[in-house]
C-alpha cells in the first residue's frame, strides 16, 4: 500500500532515484500500480486509489503549458478524468527556468498593450534602437536606463495586467492548460519532487510587488521579466523573457 500523504500539506518529497525528462515522469504514471511516487502523486491530486481502474500518462509536443497529461479511468463511471500537469526538472536549487519568451508584439496583442509600452519595450529588448546617449549596452536599454515617467508607465501597466500576464505564462489557455506543476530534481539519486496545484503556484510567483531589479530587469513577484540575450546573437535574443526559479517550491 502506498504511504499515506495529507493532500493539504502538499509538502516536498524525496525520491529514491531521480527525474530524467518528461518522458519518466509520463512512464512512472503509466506503471502506477507498482511505482510508489506515482502513487503518491495520484494521491495529492486527490484520488482514491482503490477507485482507479486505468491511468495513461502522455508527453504533450509543442508550445503548451502542460508537459505530461494524465488520465485517470475511475471504476463504475467508466469516465475518463484528465489532469494537465507541467513538469520543471532542475538540477539544483538556483537554477533558473524559461518559461515563456515571445516578441513584444506577440504580447501586446495578447494583453492589448498600449503603443507607449510596446515601445519602451522593444527598447528594452533591443528590437527597436535605444533613445539615450551612451547606453550600458548599445544593443538595448535596460530598464532603468528609461525616464521615470516612462518607468511608471511600464510599472503601472503591469499591475493593472498582473493577474493576465501571470496567469498566461504559467498556466496558459484552453485545453492544455496547466493545472499542477511537479517539480523535480534531476539527479541520479536522493532526488526531490513537489506537486503543488497551479492556483497555489500562480499565487506563490506572481504575489509581491511589481519592480525594477538592481541589475535593470522588471520584476513581478517571483518572476523575473527580462532581455532574452544570448542565443548567439541570433534575432531571438531580442525575445522578451520570463523567468522563475521553480526549486523555491520546495522551501
Amino acid at each position: 500500500m502506498p504511504t499515506i500523504i495529507n493532500p493539504v500539506q502538499l509538502g516536498s518529497l524525496t525520491a529514491r532515484h531521480g527525474f530524467q525528462n518528461e518522458r519518466e515522469i509520463a512512464n512512472k504514471f503509466n506503471n502506477w500500480r507498482y511505482d510508489e511516487e506515482a502513487q503518491k502523486w495520484l494521491h495529492i491530486m486527490n484520488y482514491d486509489l482503490k477507485d482507479i481502474e486505468h491511468v495513461e500518462a502522455v508527453v504533450l509536443s509543442g508550445h503548451y503549458k502542460t508537459d505530461v497529461q494524465v488520465q485517470v479511468t475511475i471504476y463504475l463511471k467508466k469516465a475518463i478524468d484528465i489532469r494537465n500537469l507541467q513538469v520543471k526538472l532542475v538540477s539544483n536549487e538556483n537554477g533558473f527556468n524559461q518559461i515563456e519568451r515571445r516578441r513584444v508584439d506577440r504580447y501586446a496583442d495578447l494583453w492589448g498593450m498600449p503603443a507607449n509600452v510596446r515601445s519602451i519595450l522593444k527598447r528594452y529588448t533591443g528590437e527597436d534602437e535605444p533613445t539615450i546617449p551612451y547606453p550600458k549596452d548599445p544593443r538595448r536599454m535596460f530598464a532603468d536606463e528609461f525616464s521615470i515617467s516612462e518607468q511608471k508607465l511600464v510599472l503601472d501597466w503591469i499591475r493593472q495586467n498582473k493577474i493576465l500576464i501571470v496567469s498566461d505564462i504559467l498556466k496558459g489557455r484552453g485545453e492544455f492548460a496547466a493545472e499542477w506543476m511537479l517539480v523535480a530534481q534531476k539527479v541520479m539519486f536522493n532526488a526531490r519532487w513537489v506537486l503543488k496545484p497551479m492556483n497555489y503556484c500562480l499565487n506563490f510567483f506572481g504575489n509581491g510587488d511589481v519592480e525594477i531589479t538592481g541589475r535593470g530587469n522588471f520584476r513581478i513577484g517571483r518572476i523575473t521579466m527580462q532581455r532574452k540575450g544570448g542565443d548567439g546573437g541570433r534575432e531571438t535574443a531580442k525575445d522578451l523573457q520570463f523567468k522563475i526559479n521553480p526549486a523555491e517550491l520546495f522551501d
